[in-house]
């Protein structure tokens, strides 16, 4: 499936146009921006924003925690529904395996506030501590005291 604005069929488009074509960046910035972090590779090497795909090349990205392989199926000069732009590439069974695990992990995973003790005090515990200690006096952690 290539679609074009004109009737000529792409060969080849730029990465960073792509990969907003197939709705993976809101923005060609933000897709250049990740490209240029160095979180997108095609066919296992670093590329620039410029550089041409074609439909047979296998990009690996990440977005936040979450690592994607992707085999480039078809090139389109626009963005569109994003019905058509899943048509436009084909994620790895192995990649999409890595995903579920990492999501079944995140969802297993603990809390992060449940394994916090203590936080800030409440109105009680702070009148307890002023009541305990002897706040009266100036503390001071030099050694002539």
């Amino acid at each position: 499936m290539t679609t074009t604005t004109s009737k000529t069929p792409l060969a080849a488009m730029r990465l960073d146009k792509w990969l907003w074509c197939a709705r993976f960046y809101k923005t060609r910035s933000l897709a250049t921006e990740e490209i240029g972090k160095g979180r997108v590779t095609v066919n296992g090497q670093q590329a620039k924003a410029a550089r041409d795909v074609r439909p047979g090349d296998t990009l690996e990205l990440r977005q936040g925690p979450v690592q994607r392989t992707v085999v480039i199926r078809a090139l389109s000069g626009m963005r569109g529904p994003a019905p058509v732009a899943q048509l436009l590439f084909e994620e790895t069974p192995e990649s999409i395996a890595a995903r579920a695990a990492a999501a079944e992990l995140r969802r297993l995973a603990p809390e992060p506030a449940a394994s916090l003790q203590e936080g800030r005090p409440t109105k009680r515990d702070r009148r307890n501590i002023d009541r305990a200690g002897d706040w009266g006096q100036r503390w001071s952690a030099s050694l002539d005291d």
